[in-house]
């Protein structure tokens, strides 16, 4: 960080504008701010972290707002500065209040951050100053990354005010870590630490998974060994050490023993086999005897039946001879039979058709029923003359139905009308909004345009930053791979020049001869001449070693200004894209382009609303014409259906007399001709009566006649004697089929075998039956024994290859865990081998620490005339807190190390000035640290005595060799005496002023 100027305005006690010219004022690398106390020494300070951070150190942004400047004078702060390469003007200002535009009173201006950025023209070759704002927030953000520092540690490091110059000193390890942490960017330890808990996770996640594959596998052979002494030697499954050896041995011991149990069931399942064969051939034996026994006891049985049918055959017998001699009557008894069914069925008919007439009618002659059909047609023929008149009130009914459904249409239309012509509005007026949001849309869309346009260059400038980023990644390692080569050559160099230096009598003892006087001594003679030990390098190689170390030197300058260039042309392409990383620039992009195209789609609204509107003119004029002409025409159909009704009534009441009591003329006439076709079938039946029943009677002579001829004692005897085919067929059938099986029988009872079956014992087959079924069992309950005990032996066959294969696969994963885990432990400090509990980051800081007491030594030793000197502490602390960042002062005079906190005040003063500058010294000149050559220190002086002042002043004078500035505030006189390069603050009633001062004036 190097300073330009800064400009005060309105600021804290000063009124006015001041600019303060730092390039001016920090040429000799150490300039001074004196004045009266509350005169706004540290106020200059407070603006340069104001305009880096935005808010002053500690808790005074209340006093931002000077009291003594004019009501128009906005307070704010513009400072020029280069932070990482990047030359920058910012301009801050707070929220106050300023007077109104218009009108008297006053009203809030809002905080407010620019930033401009100094850029180099290749085509002019010309610098100019770039607009580089961004939001607020951004610009905090973009500035605290070139910095590499929060508020609270920039003045911990660069900016020391009053009563917090000692923090760093006194700081608790935690807080210290904190600010070497973000200084040196060790935060990849940590990452590494974050990864090794992850994987030893991921490893954990593993292992378990892989023990409870074994512990599954153990439970499975477990039920698989059902029957089994399974639980005797059974391996702990909650003892994870013990399981990899005894679950084999175990699994194998019961595998075995299923084996042995599957032999046994084997051998038992072939003895039930044999049994069961020989069981069911005395089966089939005894079956067979019971079978003809059987069949010779049914026999006798069936015969002794049929002989108790003898009665019912002879019967049947006589029955099949009437039927035959009935059969040559058949056909007399028919005709009889049927005459007689006719006369029925025509009495029949006669009830049928007398139960259609009415009363009068039912009990008359064949002749009276003739005469009432012809009166009835006679009736018939006047109501027909009658029918036209009828059927001029249908039409006339017809005509006022489709009158009164021509009012009802032209009521709904005029309904209709009305309701759109209400309703209009509120479809005109959101019609009219959508036609407003799509011009609304056509406008934004030329700005959503522009902003995508925009979110684009940003993305390729993005794009470029992120690979520029790559690239001084890249080159950082060349730089530190070249600086290891230029130690090891130097170290390589400094050891092969001491053992040349060593042995540089025995080179100077080579070119002496007798005679001739020693370049050291002069003598001419040379009793003792050294001589060179093994290996003594020359000349030559000493300038090879030389020439070495020059190259590795020139190879390391090479790198670094590569370096240099690759984070100048990244701070150019971070000063395009800012620091918003390429993901969120495409979030951005791809939102910007969604927006662009919902506000396209909105503007594409506007000629479909722009048509509805003018649709709904057309409707409205068609739907006003439609409500007038409905109502015109309504009118006319109303008059119309009333002249109409009238004309209805009076027609009819002229027909309901000829309707009688039917509900038309047309029902009345149906009505006569259905009592005319009644009264003639009546007609019809009763004539047919009469004359079949002469027909019955001579039938019935004839058949009697027939029956005494045939030796039946009346034509119902022959009737009842005389038989269907089928009945005949039934009797014949039932005869031959009784003589059949007597026959069947007969034959049955003379067979020899069965004779001699029923001369024995009755048969067992239920016995028989019941020892097959047992041994059935028993080759059941054995073949059902040998498949458990195979599936058994089989699945303790499997799960012990599985079983044995996990235990294979668990030990790798066991190693890779405890691998894993004792490694993350030790790095994190939780590891028993780590006995200073110290974190991996602790310990890189730890070396930096070291490097940063070693560079404040240097100069403590000289502020303290050589009393005391600062040492780092990585002894354990106490109640498990992490170690390795502590610090102690080790006093010369008592030899004894302290605590920092027993220094006193002027004491903790030039210790931690030490400090400072040897961390910013560190901070400069560490691979990838911060360039930190500016340093501000805020009073603390007055606490040194005569002697110790001029220490420190000797040693900050010390620090101009360095392209270091650095600012003081003191009231000490010694210091105005000793820096030539001041700024005197004079405080007056209407405010502070800053005013130069030369050191002839002072």
């Amino acid at each position: 960080m190097r300073l330009h100027s800064l400009t005060l305005q309105a600021f804290g006690p000063f009124a006015g504008t001041h600019t303060i010219d730092f390039e001016s004022l920090t040429g000799e690398g150490l300039f001074l701010l004196h004045g009266a106390t509350g005169a706004g020494k540290s106020t200059v300070f407070d603006a340069i972290c104001y305009a880096l951070y935005g808010k002053t150190p500690g808790d005074r942004d209340q006093l931002l707002r000077s009291d003594h400047a004019a009501d128009h004078l906005l307070t704010e702060v513009t400072l020029d500065v280069t932070l990482s390469g990047h030359r920058l003007e910012i301009t801050r200002s707070p929220r106050q209040q300023r007077p109104k535009a218009r009108g008297a009173g006053y009203t809030w201006h809002n905080a407010k951050t620019l930033m401009r950025e100094l850029e180099h023209d290749d085509t002019t070759g010309q610098d100019r100053w770039e607009s580089a704002s961004k939001a607020h927030d951004e610009i905090g953000d973009h500035l605290q990354a070139l910095l590499g520092m929060s508020r609270d540690q920039f003045c911990q490091v660069v900016l020391l005010p009053q009563n917090q110059f000692t923090q760093f000193l006194r700081a608790k390890a935690p807080a210290r870590k904190d600010l070497l942490s973000k200084l040196f960017r060790t935060s990849r330890f940590t990452d590494i630490d974050t990864w090794l808990l992850n994987h030893s996770r991921e490893a954990e996640k593993d292992l378990k998974a892989a023990r409870s594959d074994v512990i599954s596998l153990v439970d499975r052979i477990h039920q698989a060994a059902t029957g089994l002494d399974h639980e005797s030697d059974a391996p702990a499954t909650d003892d994870p050490q013990t399981l990899p050896d005894a679950a084999p041995t175990w699994a194998t011991v019961l595998m075995r023993t299923a084996a042995a149990h599957l032999e046994t069931a084997d051998t038992q399942m072939q003895t039930a086999a044999a049994d069961l064969t020989e069981q069911q051939a005395h089966e089939r034996t005894v079956d067979l005897l019971h079978q003809q026994q059987t069949e010779h006891r049914t026999a006798a049985e069936q015969l002794e039946q049929l002989d108790q049918q003898a009665p019912r055959q002879q019967y049947i017998t006589d029955q099949r001879q009437q039927a035959r001699r009935a059969a040559k009557l058949a056909a007399v008894l028919h005709a009889a039979h049927t005459a007689a069914d006719e006369h029925t069925r025509a009495e029949i008919l006669e009830r049928q058709a007398r139960d259609t007439l009415h009363a009068p009618h039912a009990t008359a002659s064949a002749e009276e029923l003739a005469t009432a059909e012809q009166q009835t047609w006679a009736q018939a023929t006047f109501v027909e003359a009658l029918l036209p008149q009828e059927a001029a009130i249908r039409q006339m009914a017809q005509d006022l139905r489709q009158l009164d459904t021509e009012r009802q249409a032209l009521a709904a239309d005029q309904l209709e009308a009305g309701e759109w012509l209400g309703n209009e509005p509120g479809r005109r007026a959101e019609l009219t909004a959508r036609l407003h949001a799509a011009q609304r849309a056509e406008t934004d869309n030329v700005h959503q345009q522009t902003s995508l346009a925009d979110l684009q260059r940003r993305l390729t400038a993005a794009q470029q930053r992120d690979d520029r980023l790559a690239d001084v990644a890249s080159r950082e390692q060349l730089w530190e791979k070249a600086g290891k080569a230029v130690g090891e050559a130097a170290q390589a160099y400094i050891t092969l020049r001491r053992q040349r230096t060593e042995g540089m009598a025995a080179e100077l003892a080579a070119d002496l001869t007798e005679g001739t006087p020693c370049p050291v001594c002069g003598s001419c003679t040379h009793p003792a001449k050294a001589a060179p030990h093994a290996g003594q390098p020359t000349r030559e190689d000493e300038q090879k070693a030389e020439t070495r170390h020059l190259e590795a030197e020139k190879t390391k300058e090479d790198a670094a200004a590569a370096l240099h260039e690759a984070r100048e042309l990244l701070a150019q392409a971070r000063a395009q894209a800012g620091d918003t990383p390429l993901d969120d620039i495409r979030t951005l992009l791809a939102n910007a382009q969604t927006d662009l195209e919902a506000t396209l789609k909105t503007a594409s609204d506007a000629g479909p609303a722009r048509e509805a509107l003018a649709a709904l003119d057309r409707d409205h004029m068609a739907m006003t014409d439609q409500a007038t002409t409905a109502g015109e025409h309504l009118a006319a159909r109303n008059t119309a259906y009333d002249h109409l009704a009238t004309q209805l009534a009076e027609l009819q009441s002229q027909l309901d007399q000829a309707r009688q009591q039917a509900p038309s003329i047309t029902d009345r006439l149906t009505d006569l001709h259905r009592t005319a076709g009644q009264l003639k079938t009546a007609t019809g039946a009763a004539t047919a009566t009469l004359r079949l029943e002469a027909e019955r009677t001579l039938r019935a002579d004839e058949a009697e006649t027939a029956a005494h001829e045939q030796n039946f004692p009346t034509a119902r005897a022959a009737e009842k004697a005389l038989l269907d085919d089928d009945a005949l067929h039934t009797i014949e059938e039932e005869i031959k089929n009784f003589s059949h099986q007597r026959a069947v029988h007969t034959a049955t009872l003379d067979r020899p075998d069965l004779a001699q079956a029923a001369a024995q014992p009755p048969a067992d087959l239920e016995g028989a039956r019941q020892l097959n079924k047992t041994a059935a069992q028993r080759h059941t309950d054995a073949v059902a024994a040998t498949a458990a005990a195979r599936t058994r032996h089989d699945q303790l066959t499997e799960l012990t290859t599985r079983l044995t294969d996990s235990i294979q696969r668990l030990h790798p994963l066991q190693e890779a865990y405890d691998t894993v885990h004792h490694l993350h432990e030790v790095i994190h400090g939780t590891s028993t081998s780590n006995r200073d509990r110290m974190e991996l980051e602790a310990y890189v800081l730890a070396a930096r620490l070291e490097q940063i007491v070693d560079a404040a030594n240097t100069r403590l030793r000289l502020m303290s005339d050589h009393r005391y000197t600062l040492a780092h502490s990585d002894d354990r602390a106490s109640n498990g807190a992490r170690s390795g960042l502590g610090l102690k002062i080790t006093d010369a005079w008592t030899g004894r190390d302290r605590t920092t906190d027993t220094l006193s005040g002027g004491e903790s003063f030039f210790a931690s000035l030490a400090l400072a500058l040897g961390l910013a010294d560190v901070v400069t000149y560490e691979a990838g640290g911060r360039v930190l050559n500016t340093l501000f220190i805020d009073e603390g002086f007055g606490t040194l005595d005569d002697d110790t002042l001029h220490h420190v002043l000797d040693v900050l004078d010390s620090l101009r060799a360095h392209d270091r500035t650095v600012g003081l505030i003191s009231h000490v006189p010694e210091l105005r005496r000793r820096i030539t390069s001041q700024l005197h603050v004079r405080k007056g009633t209407d405010g502070s002023t800053l005013h130069p001062v030369s050191h002839t004036a002072e």
